[in-house]
Order: structure tokens, then C-alpha cells, then sequence
């Protein structure tokens, strides 16, 4: 029952990294937060895996998505090549910061960003573009905050890194397309980094490698790789910005589920 849980969950997050942008971490931690819970699992450590595995399942869904925006001449290869050091140093920062904080710590962070997320979307906030790229140390600078926040959270960093692309004069489509590659990076030191500092944890499940679970980085990648072309296909051919706001109000009903129970 859960594998095909893993498995809906993973087309779903697929379609959503290639149509929106944001990333299908988004949906898998809140998700995954629930099947843990409902498996089992260590509560201590729900929110560390969740995160982790995530992560680890965004390796797989960024390159799928960005091989299809490449195709479509959508990625921004300069951007990826100047804000990646960044975006590795801040993202382990991040995944060894997150291991030291609780899982209610770390559910909190999440609860906050979700409703930060919706609002954007559900306001059409964009800023405008009214700048070029910054110069190295700026972008150094960026992806540092860029990889921090997303390997607390758990995402592709799409939400963070797209509003600085169209802010940077880096038309929508293609801040889409670039933010799918450098959520390569960023899923990868993700995954490493919490890999590694779970390492140390003894009481985790079965089938973990640290703060990765398995079975569901299985079931979940694989239907991602297979559903992500198919949501970036659709980026070029539908009103994103209406979809944008329906899926909004889901981030807000899971936001206020997670944060029920936390209450």
C-alpha cells in the first residue's frame, strides 16, 4: 500500500517540477511527513527523513525536467554555472544545520515556508525585473541562501530561485527551465549532506542510508522520471499562472494540516 502511495506521490511531484517550477519537494515532505507517521517510523527523526529523501528524489526528477527544458532552449547554462558553488556550500551548511534541530523544529521551518509559497503564488507576486545578474560574490552570495533555505525545506529551491531570475531580467520560462538544473545541484549535496550526518543516528529503520529512506526514494523517483517531461510540456502550452493559484490553496490545506498537528 505505501509503494503505491511512493509511487502517486512521485508522478504528482513530477508534473509540478516541470509545469511550476517549484519543485515536487514542495508536496513529497508534507507528504511523506503523513505515510511515515502512518508507517511507523521514528518520530524523532519523521521530518529529518522526509527531508532527506526529498531531496534525494529530486536528483532523479531535475534531470529528467531539465534534459526537457534544455530541449526547448529554457536553461540559462551561465546561471547554473555561476551560482552552483554557491548553492553546494549553502546547501550542506544547511542539511548538517538541519540535523541538529528537532523534528518539530524543523516541521515549524517547513509550516513557515509552505505559507510564504502559497501566498506568492496565490498573489501573483513577482518582482520586476529591474537589474542584471550581480557579479560573482553576488551570486556566490545568493546561491549560498538559495541552498540553505531548500535543504531546510527540503525542495529544488524553484520557489527562491525563479523570483531572482525574473527579478534579474531572465524571462519566466526560462527562470523555470534554469531553476530545474540547479535543483541538480542542490538535490545532490542535499542528499549527501543528510546522508551523512545520519550516519551517526542508530535508531532509524531499516533500508535508510542516514536521513534517506529507500523504498520511497524508489517508488518516488521512478514515477517522477517518467511524469516530469510531461509537466514541462505543459509549461509551454498552459496558463501556469491560473494553475498557480489552485495549487496554492492545497499548499495552504496541508500547511494548516502539519501545523494542526503541531498544535
Amino acid at each position: 500500500m505505501f509503494l503505491l502511495a511512493y509511487l502517486a506521490l512521485g508522478a504528482f511531484a513530477g508534473v509540478l517540477a516541470g509545469l511550476l517550477g517549484v519543485g515536487g519537494g514542495i508536496v513529497i515532505v508534507p507528504a511523506l511527513t503523513f505515510l511515515f507517521t502512518a508507517q511507523g517510523l521514528p518520530a524523532p527523526y519523521i521530518a529529518h527523513l522526509a527531508l532527506g529523501t526529498s531531496l534525494a528524489t529530486i536528483i532523479f526528477t531535475s534531470v529528467s525536467s531539465l534534459r526537457a527544458h534544455h530541449g526547448r532552449g529554457a536553461v540559462e547554462w551561465r546561471v547554473v554555472r555561476r551560482i552552483s558553488a554557491g548553492i553546494v556550500a549553502g546547501t550542506l551548511a544547511g542539511s548538517w544545520v538541519a540535523a541538529q534541530l528537532s523534528t518539530r523544529s524543523l516541521k515549524v521551518f517547513f509550516v513557515v515556508f509552505l505559507y510564504y509559497v502559497a501566498i506568492q503564488m496565490l498573489l501573483n507576486i513577482r518582482p520586476k525585473p529591474s537589474r542584471q545578474l550581480p557579479g560573482t560574490g553576488g551570486m556566490l552570495g545568493v546561491g549560498g541562501v538559495i541552498g540553505a533555505v531548500s535543504s531546510l525545506v527540503g525542495i529544488g529551491g524553484g520557489s527562491l530561485s525563479v523570483p531572482f531570475m525574473v527579478w534579474c531580467n531572465i524571462s519566466m520560462h526560462n527562470a523555470i527551465g534554469t531553476s530545474a538544473a540547479i535543483g541538480f545541484p542542490i538535490a545532490l549535496a542535499g542528499a549527501a549532506g543528510y546522508m551523512a550526518n545520519g550516519l551517526v543516528v542508530t535508531s532509524l529503520p531499516p533500508w535508510s542510508v542516514g536521513f534517506v529512506y529507500l523504498p520511497a526514494l524508489a517508488g518516488i523517483a521512478l514515477a517522477s522520471v517518467i511524469t516530469a517531461p510531461f509537466g514541462a510540456r505543459l509549461a509551454h502550452n498552459l496558463p501556469v499562472s491560473g494553475l498557480k493559484k489552485i495549487f496554492a490553496l492545497l499548499l495552504i490545506v496541508m500547511g494548516t494540516k502539519l501545523l494542526s498537528g503541531l498544535l
